[in-house]
């Protein structure tokens, strides 16, 4: 191969895209993305210190509700370094070592995310359908070991794509779509043969989030189909209530997913503006917005939060 990853002596750099038509020094643009990322902070943070500090919220949903708040972090702040570099700094180039790296991180917590989806749906369906059998099925053991798994599960699997990459030779324009390294956007610019790359994503992807969506699909199957069992209307709807924050979190995860996906493979004609905010909200819009759902639909956190701010506000006035 008469291609490398080096031009001479220099190595490889990646410049980045931040939101086309827009000027980098886009200081409007930039503010509201450093409200955003302290808005994540704050609410999974605070999620992450409730569940610590309560007692009360010492229980299997919960705790599956800390790891997507790690998780949801992990995603963001993988971002975080280049966004921030665009916009702020007006900083666009990467080395190609620092983009493997990156797209790792974000894969692999994307990953890890999904799983954790699975687990809290799991833990739905042992509430809703065996609740007599709940504390004994869902013992802390086994959510360590959960935890576990899902863990490394994301890392082990995205460790393949990494490597491969890296392998490959870049001989085209090193112009990213995005304001991150995301794999298919990398594997546009190579100019060696990517089957294998593209089979083994692919792969990955199915035995990720292909499998963890159909898991989840089957078990709210399985949950709707115990809830219209329950003569009661006003237990029905308790108990369809408890799953709204699980089912909001899915779907605020895997439509940007699938719609991501989906322009990846068939909307290459489509603007490159419709990509950047697809992968944005992509990777954006859930850490975001879980700990807001979360913190309003589900009683105990809104509970304690309003505990706090009572207890800040006679602070104040002394």
């Amino acid at each position: 191969m008469s291609s490398s990853n080096r031009t001479g002596s220099s190595p490889l750099t990646f410049i980045l895209t931040g939101i086309p038509g827009l000027l980098m020094s886009s200081y409007w643009m930039a503010l509201p993305l450093c409200c955003l990322y302290l808005l994540m902070l704050l609410g999974n943070c605070t999620l992450l210190w409730m569940i610590r500090t309560d007692h009360s919220l010492h229980t299997p949903m919960y705790y599956f509700l800390s790891m997507l708040a790690l998780a949801d972090l992990g995603l963001s702040l993988s971002t975080l370094p280049t966004m921030l570099a665009i916009f702020w700094f007006e900083s666009t180039s990467l080395r190609f070592e620092a983009c493997i790296v990156q797209m790792y991180f974000i894969h692999s917590f994307s990953a890890i995310e999904s799983g954790v989806l699975v687990a809290m749906a799991f833990d739905r369906f042992v509430a809703i359908c065996y609740p007599l059998r709940y504390t004994s099925v869902l013992t802390s053991s086994l959510i360590m070991k959960a935890g576990g798994v899902i863990f490394m599960r994301g890392i082990c699997v995205v460790l393949p794509v990494a490597v491969l990459i890296k392998k490959m030779p870049f001989c085209r324009s090193h112009v990213l779509s995005h304001s991150f390294c995301l794999h298919q956007d990398m594997l546009r610019l190579v100019c060696g043969d990517v089957k294998v790359n593209s089979l083994y994503g692919l792969t990955a992807v199915i035995l990720t989030k292909g499998l963890d969506s159909l898991t989840i699909l089957l078990s709210y199957t399985m949950i709707i189909r115990t809830i219209l069992n329950i003569v009661s209307q006003e237990t029905q709807a308790k108990a369809f209530s408890t799953c709204i924050s699980h089912l909001c979190a899915v779907l605020i995860f895997y439509i940007p997913l699938i719609g991501l996906s989906i322009i990846h493979r068939f909307g290459k004609h489509l603007p490159p503006l419709t990509h950047t905010l697809l992968a944005d909200a992509y990777l954006l819009v859930p850490p975001v917005l879980n700990p807001l759902v979360y913190s309003w639909k589900t009683k105990q956190i809104r509970r304690r939060i309003l505990i706090l701010l009572c207890r800040k506000g006679p602070q104040q006035q002394v």
